[in-house]
């Protein structure tokens, strides 16, 4: 279970080309896109935000493949979309335990995250085939 004081940070979709799909979506959702697209190499991808300005409204994060062996290269080929739900955690090393215990698979054990400014993230598929990524809360 996710600590009831985390937060939902983002929503991620996988999508074809960020580019094309960032300002669609925006509009669509009263949003803005700051045109930033950062290189996120340990997962070979590109990743950009799209956010709200409803204040802690979580964000959009959009996830483009860096090439046809990235790790997200094969979800796009079955239609790419919603990818992974992030939470933002107070205790990080507590909430992997946490989902390691109620039976999720740790793909990640926490690492730094570029786009994150380094904050550390780690990786969980729960057995309902949800991915989650944890994200400590700034401090």
């Amino acid at each position: 279970m996710i600590d009831p004081a985390a937060r939902l940070h983002h929503i991620a979709f996988v999508v074809p080309s960020i580019p094309e799909a960032a300002g669609r979506l925006a509009r669509s959702l009263g949003g803005v896109w700051d045109e930033r697209i950062v290189h996120v190499p340990e997962q070979t991808v590109w990743a950009s935000f799209v956010r709200r300005s409803i204040p802690d409204e979580p964000l959009l994060e959009l996830l483009q493949p860096v090439d046809a062996k990235s790790l997200v290269a094969a979800f796009l080929k079955r239609g790419g979309g919603l990818h992974h739900l992030c939470y933002e955690v107070e205790d990080l090393l507590a909430e992997v335990e946490n989902a390691g215990s109620a039976g999720s698979i740790i793909v990640q054990q926490p690492v730094p995250a570029i786009v994150f400014g380094g904050r550390l993230v780690a990786w969980a598929y729960t057995r309902d085939r949800l991915l989650l990524e944890f994200l400590e809360r700034q401090k």
